[in-house]
């Protein structure tokens, strides 16, 4: 299963068709991914374009699990901003209390988002608002 992800995801594709077709195919995917596929995944995120792990961080809400988690959590580490705004528009649909706990516990990602805030748009304004809202509540 993860070569099949990685395939979708390494294809050319225009914007459109990706959030039109390919997150949806790409989720379908991860919903049957095995321990191995996570692990696989988990590994190899770090090793592809940024591109790639833009589409995968847009995409790793389909079970809310550990594997997406720690997936999303580490690439909050990025430099770039629009994965990270990806990743923390993901992460509010971890909505457990025991998900909330783990972002609680890196204060880096709160810190990050108040100083994005002030500069940010609208539409990634409220993205982060609502993800601080979703994590304390």
């Amino acid at each position: 299963m993860y070569r099949e992800l990685d395939n979708l995801l390494s294809a050319n594709t225009t914007v459109d068709s990706w959030y039109d077709d390919g997150c949806t195919i790409a989720s379908e995917i991860l919903s049957g991914f095995n321990k191995e596929d996570w692990e696989k995944l988990s590994i190899e995120v770090f090793n592809k374009s940024l591109e790639w792990q833009k589409k995968i961080a847009y995409c790793l809400d389909s079970n809310c699990n550990v594997y997406e988690l720690k997936i999303l959590l580490s690439l909050l580490e990025t430099k770039d901003e629009e994965l990270f705004q990806i990743c923390i528009d993901t992460l509010r649909s971890f909505t457990t209390l025991e998900n909330k706990q783990i972002i609680i516990k890196n204060p880096s990602i709160l810190q990050r988002i108040n100083n994005l805030l002030p500069t940010s748009g609208i539409a990634v304004k409220k993205v982060l608002e609502d993800f601080i809202i979703k994590i304390y509540s």
